[in-house]
């Protein structure tokens, strides 16, 4: 899946939330260093994000069943780079 990310967004979004709840996203931008719009934009867009990506049905059309299982059923791929990274000790293991 990919998602494309507008860098100016030509429309509008009214959300309505209570005093507290504007004081909370206010201050939550601050220690953001960010601006409110700014802040709540990416917070939603990062929660819609994680929603789509945790959403656990994957629906094949059946024209693409036979792919779908030639892929399964296909012998791993040797990738160096990974062979090489898995042999690495973590950096938090240091």
């Amino acid at each position: 899946m990919r998602f494309v990310m507008a860098t100016a967004s030509p429309a509008v979004l009214s959300v309505r939330v209570s005093p507290a709840e504007r004081v909370l996203l206010e201050t939550a931008a601050d220690h953001a260093r960010t601006n409110l719009s700014d802040f709540i934009r990416r917070k939603a867009l990062e929660a819609a994000e994680q929603d789509v990506l945790d959403h656990r049905l994957v629906t094949i059309p059946a024209d693409d069943w036979g792919k779908f299982e030639g892929w399964v059923n296909a012998p791993a791929k040797e990738i160096p780079a990974l062979r090489k990274l898995s042999a690495t000790r973590p950096a938090w293991q240091d």
